[in-house]
């Protein structure tokens, strides 16, 4: 493009809170964990206090409410993607957010938190760096380890139950999933973090963070008469365990089903899935998410795997103002990765490449708004680009794309010969 757009200031030290701006943010927050009734268990947190760094899952937008409700009146910055601060930039700054560009190696991300703990309060990161795709745990970065050691202070987790279940990724109507439960926990003290590999520490973090939405709602009996209940889910599931087709799942009411085979599945108020004739393959969403990823896997494997060439349109967003229309393109996701090509609304090309290597994962979107489509956001250090397939022109699944990433990513590392801790990428 011609024009040149003000970028984002990443380097703009984080904003200490006052007591006002936590206090309103505390009474604005309050409603909705106490509409889910949330309860908050904590362990071996007797005695502690700021400067901590706290991990949580992330869920919904709820996971951030309640750790408002937990760490007030301490004083919280808290890292989130740039996309949230569209239109509201100053406000979120305000209330101690910091910006990050998902997916990036961010060495000025870090220097604010070395600056946060420094000034005895505390950084609070969602290291899954999206939302769950189906209530479990998603693959964490191996940088987490050293990011502890770095900042020497203890490591404290929040892992929420029950937010994928009331509001899923997949389709964020709220089902009234009440009560939620969160478990706040210390899991390590500054002399473990001091004293133990980094390793070590990102084994007790992975433990910590093993979670499963669906089956905790199974266990408590909690039922779902939301009648949309399985509207989006083929967004997730996108390839049928009866026929192995991809692409062709469908989702409308309580039913999922296959246009390829007709086979249908129902999701029970329970979250569980019942074949309406003959077996049912899987019960358990998580479980039909890990039978693709195991397809996928074999794909790369074999040096298979390839999205083909997509045709898509880019919108870029390289400061909080708003989306700016990049221009139409193609997509290509293989072995090598991403490549993006095009021609912006001036006539010029433009390109953005990502390889395996430069990405352990990488953020979609379903339905981005309510009114984009399904896109693979793509990230340099001063620019994001949302990325939609169009979807009358050609056949794909950004999740297989987002298991694809994760999976070329875990066989370089292990072509490479380098140890990972499993769990972490």
């Amino acid at each position: 493009m011609k024009k040149e757009f003000k970028r984002f200031d990443m380097k703009k030290p984080p904003v200490r809170t006052n007591l006002f701006f936590r206090t309103i943010l505390y009474v604005l927050c309050a409603p909705d964990w106490l509409s889910h009734k949330s309860v908050v268990k904590k362990y071996n947190v007797d005695g502690l206090k700021p400067p901590f760094i706290l991990l949580g899952n992330h869920n919904a937008f709820l996971d951030f409410k309640v750790a408002i409700k937990i760490l007030y009146p301490w004083k919280a910055n808290y890292v989130a993607a740039i996309d949230g601060f569209i239109g509201r930039e100053q406000l979120l700054r305000m209330i101690g957010l910091i910006c990050k560009r998902k997916f990036t190696d961010d060495t000025v991300l870090v220097k604010h938190l070395v600056r946060i703990v420094k000034n005895g309060d505390i950084p609070v990161i969602y290291p899954e760096a999206r939302y769950s795709l189906c209530g479990t745990t998603a693959v964490l970065p191996e940088s987490l380890g050293k990011l502890c050691k770095l900042l020497k202070v203890p490591v404290v987790v929040l892992i929420c139950h029950g937010h994928h279940a009331d509001s899923p990724f997949w389709n964020l109507h709220k089902r009234k999933v009440k009560p939620v439960e969160a478990e706040f926990r210390q899991i390590l003290d500054a002399e473990e973090v001091k004293n133990l590999s980094v390793d070590e520490i990102n084994r007790r973090i992975v433990e910590a963070f093993r979670y499963d939405d669906f089956a905790w709602q199974k266990e408590r009996g909690i039922r779902i008469k939301y009648k949309g209940h399985a509207e989006g889910l083929h967004k997730v599931l996108y390839q049928c365990p009866a026929c192995n087709t991809e692409y062709r799942m469908t989702s409308s009411g309580t039913v999922l089903s296959c246009k390829a085979c007709g086979k249908e599945w129902k999701l029970t108020e329970l979250s569980e899935l019942k074949a309406l004739d003959g077996k049912t393959e899987f019960t358990h969403i998580p479980d039909w998410y890990e039978w693709e990823r195991n397809n996928v896997r074999r794909e790369v494997e074999e040096g298979t795997y390839s999205s083909g060439v997509l045709p898509v349109h880019v919108n870029t967003l390289p400061n909080a103002r708003r989306f700016i229309r990049l221009g139409n393109g193609t997509m290509v996701h293989d072995m090598n990765g991403f490549r993006v090509t095009g021609t912006d609304v001036d006539g010029d090309p433009f390109e953005m490449i990502k390889t395996v290597p430069s990405m352990y994962s990488c953020h979609i979107e379903y339905e981005y708004l309510g009114k984009y489509g399904d896109c693979v956001d793509l990230n340099t250090l001063k620019d994001t680009w949302y990325v939609y397939p169009e979807p009358d022109r050609c056949d794909f699944s950004i999740t297989k794309m987002a298991l694809a990433t994760e999976e070329l990513y875990r066989a370089y590392r292990r072509a490479q010969g380098k140890k990972f801790v499993e769990g972490m990428l």
